[in-house]
């Protein structure tokens, strides 16, 4: 890997981050639409610009095999359903003006991989991950007593996307055919969703002005562009530095939510992002340190499914 291509992976992944980011201006514009029918357009068009993207790869036999082997297709039924999830909770904030909590979720979400690794995997916890999880717990009660109720849409978007990334480990395919056999699956449900909420007088169908209809179709693309320019991303910079650009995402959700939506932040919720932003602070530090030592070989970067590991980048 020379140091030029090393910088050009570093410029394609933080357009795709910075694009993730930008998500949250999108679909602030179809606040006006109900959410359950936005996800399932996403979904449905998402599973067009896959098919599309797999047939320019050439990458259909693989996806047909995938679907030919139950174990694989229960493994992407699972990621279907957490994508699902973790999609419709963001776009519910989002048009339901809780940026910030989206921001707040998708930093607790790294941090959330890491448990996942220590309860389910049977991990050892660094030192530095016990503090990382002891800040994330203070953290939790101080937004909790501050708000009066548990910040559970960060909570939900950090748990789905950490199980998420949990149900991606030995996929058998990489990161953008992966999505497209999660869209398949979806997309009959989605279609069957447009059709039963097509009869409601405020659906998209009676309600839609005509940029409402080209944002609604650019769902899939806006799905699409930003994977696989991490996927390209992925195949040519270290996870050590891929990992902390994935902080670009809240990073900008939580300067959208502050000063362009006008979101509160009072001085309970800062207090709680602080110790959030520490216990990340702490655990990147550790992980720099640790792969610094000379003991530790360099971890492979070339192959796609690599890409895996990472759950496929923050598809928001």
């Amino acid at each position: 890997m020379t140091d030029q291509t090393e910088r050009n992976g570093v410029r394609v992944g933080v357009a795709a981050f910075v694009l993730w980011g930008l998500l949250t201006i999108y679909w602030k514009q179809l606040s006006g639409l109900d959410a359950v029918e936005l996800i399932a357009w996403r979904m449905f068009t998402a599973a067009i610009v896959m098919a599309a993207v797999t047939t320019v790869r050439g990458t259909w036999p693989a996806i047909i095999a995938a679907f030919r082997s139950r174990a694989t297709v229960v493994r992407l039924i699972l990621a279907a359903l957490l994508l699902t999830a973790n999609w419709g909770s963001y776009v519910w904030a989002v048009i339901n003006d809780r940026v910030i909590e989206t921001a707040l979720g998708y930093f607790i979400a790294p941090l959330g991989t890491m448990a996942i690794g220590v309860l389910v995997l049977g991990e050892l916890a660094t030192r530095a991950q016990k503090i990382a999880f002891g800040c994330v717990a203070v953290a939790v009660v101080i937004l909790t007593v501050g708000a009066g109720h548990p910040p559970w849409i960060s909570l939900v978007l950090a748990a789905t996307w950490s199980f998420y990334a949990l149900s991606k480990r030995n996929m058998p395919l990489g990161a953008i055919d992966s999505l497209t056999g999660e869209t398949f699956v979806l997309v009959l449900p989605a279609a069957v969703a447009l059709v039963v909420l097509s009869g409601r007088s405020s659906s998209a169908v009676n309600t839609a002005s005509t940029t409402d209809w080209v944002l609604l179709l650019g769902t899939g693309l806006i799905t699409a562009i930003p994977l696989m320019l991490f996927a390209s991303a992925a195949k040519s910079i270290p996870f050590t530095l891929l990992g902390p650009l994935n902080l670009i995402v809240p990073m900008i959700n939580f300067g959208l939510g502050w000063a362009m939506y006008n979101e509160p932040l009072p001085l309970n919720r800062l207090i709680g992002f602080a110790f959030i932003w520490l216990a990340l602070v702490v655990v990147m530090t550790d992980r720099i340190r640790s792969y610094q030592r000379p003991a530790r070989p360099r971890p492979p970067v070339s192959d796609e499914r690599a890409t895996d590991s990472t759950g496929a980048g923050l598809i928001t």
